[in-house]
């Protein structure tokens, strides 16, 4: 299985496992589609975009599930990200967790697997 992550607020995420699925972020419903990172991208994509916020969960989802669905498209610098166009069903996901603020103000990750 080949996973890609998604970083979410903690309310957005909730809803979504009520729900049964995720529509995305206010963000990705204004681009169009879904972000995701890759495990090596997802420090950088806290960092960048979600900076100190204490409010987070991380989801790992099986980027298999998604056929066509899922593109990937250049992003910051050029790098390759997974972008989901369509709902994210949450029967794909692997897991979910809390994503914490260290004592450096960073999010610790821990193992992405």
């Amino acid at each position: 299985m080949a996973l890609i992550y998604k970083i979410v607020g903690a309310a957005e995420w909730r809803a979504a496992e009520t729900a049964g699925v995720f529509l995305g972020s206010d963000v990705d419903r204004r681009d169009g589609y879904i972000h995701f990172s890759t495990a090596e991208q997802a420090p950088q994509t806290a960092a960048r975009w979600f900076a100190g916020r204490d409010d987070l969960m991380l989801a790992a989802v099986d980027a298999e599930a998604f056929g066509p669905a899922l593109r990937w498209e250049p992003a910051r610098a050029g790098a390759l990200f997974p972008h989901l166009y369509g709902a994210l069903p949450l029967t794909a996901l692997a897991w979910a967790r809390s994503l914490p603020l260290g004592p450096d103000d960073r999010h610790v990750f821990g193992e992405l697997a």
